[in-house]
Parts: structure tokens; sequence; C-alpha cells
């Protein structure tokens, strides 16, 4: 992600996107697997026990989003 002309990143939240949903859980499998906790950047809230009864229309692009979206360490374990 680059950032937008005339903002600085504090880089708190590091993200990458992979090619689908199977390569996300491939991904989340290996590195955490190898001992790097990666996971995915969120549970859409209509997906969440406490609203599986709540209005949702359809949102495309969040359901893109998070199935390819998968948040890496941001600072170094010592």
């Amino acid at each position: 992600m680059k950032e937008p002309s005339g903002t600085k990143s504090n880089y708190w939240l590091n993200c990458i996107f992979l090619e689908n949903r199977d390569k996300r859980d491939q991904f989340l499998k290996e590195t955490n697997d190898a001992g790097v906790m990666t996971r995915p950047v969120w549970d859409l809230i209509h997906t969440l026990p406490a609203f599986k009864d709540c209005v949702c229309d359809s949102i495309p692009n969040s359901e893109w989003i998070a199935d390819r979206l998968v948040n890496i360490p941001s600072s170094v374990r010592i």
C-alpha cells in the first residue's frame, strides 16, 4: 500500500492481500504453524452471532476484502 500524497503512515497495522480465500487460509496456516502470528483482518459484523438476525445489504466489496486481507506482525519479538 502506498501512502496517499500529503500523508505519512505510522505503519501500525500491516496487511497484505492474497489471491483468494483459499490462498489466505493456506498462508494463515503456514505462517501460524511456523510461529508467525497472522490473522484475517476482521470478521464482517453480519457474520458475528450477535448480529445474525440483523438486516444486511449486499456488500460484495467488503466480502472480497475479508476473503483476501491478512494482518501481519508490525513488530519484532525479542
